[in-house]
């Protein structure tokens, strides 16, 4: 009498092995309900690179997270921090030629820019949080294009779906 456990082949023990290890492998550190976040890029990849890229590593932790966030208004996009949130992009060491930052909703990739400096003289095409040098306000804002928007190429995304509806989901969205 012949037994339905047979021996399982070697190679589908590999497959199976080897799915469940990159299964692993792309299981994120943050839960899944992280909401709208900004993280900066691992490995700080230069503005430049990012059009060139095909995988973009997130730094360890956010630098913007949902908790940081007082209010985002849908129509200017400009993000009112907690007092903490503002003083990190301050000090926030931006060169000349840009920061790469990530926009993600519950860890995916919306979209990609560069935090600027508003001494620098370099144009620049992509998204931008221009660094503030300060504020009473405590508000930043994502922009296009440095030093203006006529410098933008691509398309804006700023107003993707999941990032309006993960910050009205926690009640962050005005305008």
């Amino acid at each position: 009498m012949k037994s339905w456990l047979q021996p399982i082949p070697v190679l589908f023990l590999a497959v199976v092995l080897t799915g469940m290890a990159t299964l692993g492998a792309c299981t994120s550190k943050e839960p899944a309900t992280e909401g709208f976040a900004i993280y900066l890029t691992k490995n700080d990849i230069s503005p430049t690179m990012l059009p060139a890229m095909n995988y973009i590593g997130l730094a360890d932790a956010p630098l913007i997270s949902g908790d940081d966030i007082v209010s985002y208004d849908a129509k200017t996009h400009e993000i009112k921090l907690s007092d903490e949130a503002f003083v990190r992009i301050t000090e926030l060491k931006v060169p000349t030629t840009g920061k790469s930052f990530v926009v993600c909703v519950d860890n995916q990739i919306k979209y990609v820019g560069a935090f600027w400096t508003p001494i620098s003289s370099q144009s620049f095409d992509g998204i931008t949080i221009v660094k503030p040098l300060g504020s009473d306000k405590k508000v930043i804002q994502i922009g296009l294009g440095y030093p203006g928007a006529g410098f933008f190429q691509g398309y804006d995304t700023r107003s993707d779906r999941k990032i309006l509806d993960a910050l009205e989901k926690v009640g962050k969205l005005v305008g």
